[in-house]
Formats: structure tokens, sequence, C-alpha cells
């Protein structure tokens, strides 16, 4: 995520990249030679923080060190674009977004999906279906090489229905514009390589004030299976809509980030019958032409962030959805873990 963040702002007028902290040199320097030389390379953030004295602060890193990094950045004035989940907890998440306010900053939350013009649409074709709605989603991903050690190291803070769930929540909290009241969970602990305590197979359930509910499944390892790992299915009163993404899956690339955002075509199936119980309109399959791969949505994201920043608008409800999204999210995980419903 940070290097595609860092070429987006490579690509945009408004931001200069000022220096990119890694852990090691050798995980920048390809990065930095890519994007043309030239850009200071730090081992340390707080070093670079009191060097560089930054406008903006760009925070890839494991979610733990979320908190910490967001407040040094916030108290020394710089503006802050974090990837998801704000923080590992409810509380630190609202103190970053307290602090955000305080100081006058601009708190942006890497939520892709916002941006993405055909999930924006998935959400506008899902609000006409009436209510309540069923929402079925998850994610899995059958990782190997880097991908295991990248979901192993995310394991070591939070599950994969925190860390990728925000994401599905946050969809699901605008398509149904209701409240969530509780949530339920199931998972399994598939691999002896994770902490004591921590599953890498889980599945959410949430139930909205008006009567809808909605389930999100998220798996990681290399025992995962490619069958049916991407399912983004609505269904309502006036019928359903779904994502199709044939080309998302299949060859071990459910791990692979581009195909996370792959949308393709929505299937739009309408419930209306006639006297004789038969369907009034044929099912719609709506193309969708503006397909943003990976890069390119965080392009987006980063011009979202300049704009907010050159128009000082106010990203209050942005700031806490996230901290909502979060909060069901942990919820669930200690749903799971105490096997009962959690009431919101």
């Amino acid at each position: 995520m940070g290097a595609s963040h860092a070429k987006a702002y490579h690509q945009l007028e408004g931001f200069e990249i000022a220096g990119i902290v890694t852990r090691s040199e050798k995980s920048r320097t390809p990065l930095i030679e890519e994007l043309g030389g030239g850009i200071a390379g730090f081992n340390d953030f707080d070093t670079a923080l009191a060097e560089v004295k930054p406008d903006v602060v760009s925070i890839n890193t494991y979610p733990e060190t979320h908190e910490e990094f967001a407040t040094k950045a916030l108290e020394a004035g710089a503006h802050v674009f974090m990837e998801k989940p704000i923080a590992t907890t409810v509380e630190a998440a609202q103190r970053i977004v307290d602090l955000a306010r305080a100081k006058n900053r601009k708190l942006v939350i890497g939520y892709i999906l916002r941006v993405h013009p055909s999930w924006i649409k998935f959400i506008e074709i899902a609000q006409t279906l009436g209510n309540p709605l069923v929402m079925r989603m998850n994610l899995n991903q059958q990782s190997k090489g880097r991908m295991w050690d990248v979901h192993r190291n995310l394991m070591n803070s939070m599950s994969p229905i925190v860390d990728c769930g925000v994401h599905y929540v946050d969809v699901m909290c605008q398509m149904t514009r209701s409240k969530p009241i509780k949530v339920n969970a199931i998972g399994a602990r598939l691999s002896d390589e994770l902490n004591e305590g921590m599953y890498n197979y889980g599945q959410l359930q949430v139930t909205f004030e008006n009567g809808s509910v909605g389930w999100y499944e998220a798996g990681w390892g290399p025992m995962m299976s490619e069958t049916a790992f991407f399912v983004k299915d609505v269904v309502g009163p006036k019928g359903s809509v779904s994502i199709v993404a044939d080309k998302a899956g299949g060859d071990s690339m459910s791990s692979d980030v581009d195909s996370h955002t792959k949308t393709e075509s929505l299937l739009l199936h309408h419930a209306e019958q006639d006297a004789d119980n038969e369907f009034i309109k044929d099912d719609e399959l709506i193309d969708l032409t503006d397909e943003p791969d990976h890069d390119e949505l965080c392009l987006r994201e980063q011009q979202f962030l300049l704009n907010a920043i050159q128009t000082d608008s106010d990203l209050s409800d942005h700031m806490d959805d996230a901290v909502n999204s979060l909060k069901i999210v942990l919820a669930a995980d200690q749903a799971l873990k105490e096997g009962r419903t959690v009431d919101l």
C-alpha cells in the first residue's frame, strides 16, 4: 500500500514527496529509484518527522503502530492519510479523530472502495431494492510466499474479519443507512503458525435497526480455497444486485491486491412479477467502463486528500464512519471470542 500511495503522490501536482520511511534501506531503495531518485530515506519515523517537517504524513504501516504515528504527525501539525483500519481499538481510533479535530488537520482513512466508481454504483443500486436488505460479502485469500508473511504479520494484532471487514461493513452501512444493533461471529484457527487465540478464518453477521442483515467472510492462508473467494451480493424486496467479477479469481489470484477491487459488471435482477408469477423485466448486466486498477484507486484517494486540504472540506462524516465500522468489526471479534451476540 505504501508503494502504491507513494506513486500517487509522485504523480499529483499538489504533492512533493519529502521523505520515505521504512524499516530498512533495502525495502525503500527500489521505490525511490522508481520515483526518479533524490528523495530522502529514513529508518526512523521520529527522525524523519523532525528533519523533514512535512505538511502531510502518509501512514501505511501495520495497524498496531497507527495511533502512535498519527498522534505524532498531528501533534507536529501535519495532515494525515492512514491506511485502514484507523487503529486496533475503538478508543484509540476516537483519540486520533479527536486530535485531528483539535488540531484542525485533515485525516483521511484508506477506504479505497469509497473512491471506486463501480462500488459507488453498486451501493446506489442496492439502495433502490427496498428494505430490509440481505448483504452477502466475502474476500478469502489463498496467500503464499510474501503475502503469507504479510498476513501473518497482520494477524499479530488483528484477525482477517477486522482488518478487511471494515471495508465491507462500511459498505453495508452505506447501503442500509440504518444503525447496526447487534453482531455475531464464527471463526477457526487453521494454522499452528499463528499466535494462540488468533484465527485466520472468520465470518461476522450484522443486524441493523431496519431489519437488514449482512455477513462478511474472510480467510487468509495457504490452505484457503480459490472457489467462491469473491462474493458481493445484495438482495432486497424489489430484487438483487451482484458484482460479477469473472476475471478476479483463479490461478491463485485471490491474494493479488488488484483482484480485490475488480468488478467488471453488475447483475441487476428485478423481482416484480405478473399475474402468472412471471418476471416482468429481464435481468440487466451493467457493464462498468470506468474500472480503475489498484494504483489508480490509490491516486484517487490521494486526490481526495489533496482536495480536502485545498478546499478545507469537512471530513467529519468520513472520520466518524471509520470509527463506526471499526467498532462493528471489533464487536464481531469479541462475539467470536466470547461465543455470544454482542449488542451495539
